[in-house]
């Protein structure tokens, strides 16, 4: 459902209260209006500044600004037989006055088991925890794919209103790209985007893709716990055909509304270094879906509760998202401390809001989870439901270590066939793909000093100066191959 659908059926099912978090309020104020209009409900407004209105009039009721004088006047009209939506602005701030509070409770008690609702719109919108078990709260004003479609047009065509000059060249996959990934602004920050995008050139073409996908993530890097990046193509990992292929077989399942259920996600586990993350951006490529990381460093809080609250929003945001890939990277690290009390609880509350929402989300999110450590992972996390499968990403044979060599000689705009690619990939048998693309990188490096063009001789070197994980921790890594061969985990 979208914002006015679900707004609209908690107020048939007769709230009392219902919470919008919004940072437009104008927005939103829009669409409650439309709900109002639709219902035939009477619809009044109030802010701090402009006082109690009704309709879209300009005019307010007398000395209405106060809270406590436009709740007593609030609790006045509703005696009247009528239905009504009272939408008030940041009214939670108030809450803390004696009078406000007790004149608000009047105000809900009235409004209980009637068509008449109070919504309050804000930012952040708390309420007392004597108020709280009263309402119903919801995100707004983030217009969905439809909307967002008609926004685009609407700007373009506004801009060549404005400048003669504009050029346009978006296939409609790249239009279908562009969409999902202004999906989850506001509608400001969708125009302040495709703003940047026009006014730079005067056209509106692939490369403003990446500039949507910059603007996004530093938006998104503002809030603080989800974390935007650009997915990856396939051909950008070497090996990984089991998952390639699972993920292939589920892509249609994941947006029909056919009687295959879409696939919710899945656990990859192995060794350091040999792609795990770098799958999870295949992945969303692969399913042509936007991917969030889950920050798990801004996660916890030293504040009582916030931990908790900072996972609720994090989750509700994935939720408003949807269709999207929640990237949770070291997974294990969530629940580092969920076996114990040295941190008076908050890791197994939040194992258990994780485990809950893992299981019964009905949104179309896909979790792609990494882990180095099984160790730290508890067992009910592994148990089939919360994940559709599990893989294991072992350290890469020969034939993806040509490919891992191949790959990152053309990151740096080199030809592979220059190169003894499968020498060099006999030469590094037991090394991950991050420490081969260490090797090559070092070996540019060395041959720069030296001045000399790079070679087969300056990588083999550098294979010759690393010793890599495998024997290093030798032990670590032989338990964590075992235990995944043991339990007949699939190979990526």
């Amino acid at each position: 459902m979208n914002f006015e659908e679900e707004i609209s059926l908690l107020i048939k099912s007769r709230y009392p209260l219902v919470l919008v978090d919004t940072i437009d309020e104008n927005y939103v104020g829009g669409q409650l209006f439309n709900v109002a209009q639709q219902q035939s409900l009477t619809y009044y407004t109030w802010s701090l500044t402009g006082g109690l209105r009704i309709g879209r009039n300009e005019n307010s009721f007398y000395k209405t600004g106060d809270p406590a004088a436009m709740l007593r006047i609030a609790n006045d009209l509703i005696k009247d037989p009528h239905s009504a939506i009272f939408v008030l602005s940041d009214f939670d701030r108030f809450l803390n006055d004696a009078a406000a509070a007790r004149l608000f409770k009047d105000l809900l008690n009235r409004v209980k088991g009637t068509a008449t609702t109070v919504v309050l719109v804000g930012a952040e919108v708390k309420l007392p925890p004597d108020i709280a078990p009263l309402a119903a709260r919801i995100s707004g004003g983030y217009p969905d794919e439809r909307q967002i479609l008609a926004e685009i047009n609407r700007i373009i065509a506004d801009f060549k209103l404005r400048s003669a000059q504009l050029h346009l060249d978006m296939p409609p996959e790249n239009l279908r790209r562009v969409v999902k990934t202004l999906k989850g602004l506001s509608l400001q920050q969708i125009r302040n985007a495709m703003n940047l995008c026009l006014l730079k050139d005067a056209a509106f073409n692939a490369a403003d893709i990446a500039v949507i996908e910059k603007f996004k993530k530093e938006a998104f890097d503002s809030e603080g716990i989800l974390e935007y990046f650009g997915s990856e193509h396939r051909a950008s990992i070497a090996g990984f055909n089991n998952l390639k292929r699972w993920v292939n077989d589920r892509r249609n399942a994941f947006f029909s509304e056919g009687p295959l259920p879409p696939p919710k996600g899945l656990l990859l586990l192995g060794v350091q270094g040999c792609g795990k993350s770098l799958a999870a951006k295949v992945i969303a490529g692969e399913l042509g879906i936007p991917l969030y990381r889950l920050d798990l460093t801004r996660l916890y809080s030293k504040y009582i509760g916030e931990t908790e609250e900072n996972l609720r929003k994090a989750l509700a945001t994935v939720e408003r998202l949807s269709p999207v890939c929640l990237w949770v990277d070291e997974i294990e690290k969530i629940f580092a401390a969920s076996s114990g009390d040295i941190d008076g609880g908050v890791s197994k509350r939040v194992l258990g809001t994780m485990l809950t929402w893992m299981q019964e989300r009905k949104d179309r999110s896909f979790i792609a989870a990494t882990s180095n450590d099984i160790n730290g992972l508890p067992p009910e996390l592994l148990r089939k439901g919360r994940f559709d499968e599990i893989f294991f990403a072992d350290l890469p044979a020969a034939p993806d270590r040509e490919g891992i060599v191949k790959i990152h000689l053309e990151k740096r705009g080199l030809d592979p066939a220059a190169f003894d690619v499968r020498g060099l990939a006999a030469a590094c048998g037991g090394f991950s793909g991050a420490e081969i693309e260490q090797a090559v990188l070092s070996a540019l490096y060395s041959a720069s000093g030296a001045n000399e063009k790079i070679s087969s001789r300056h990588v083999l070197e550098q294979l010759k100066l690393t010793r890599p994980l495998s024997v290093i921790k030798a032990e670590a890594v032989d338990f964590l191959r075992n235990w995944a061969k043991e339990r007949s985990i699939l190979p990526v």
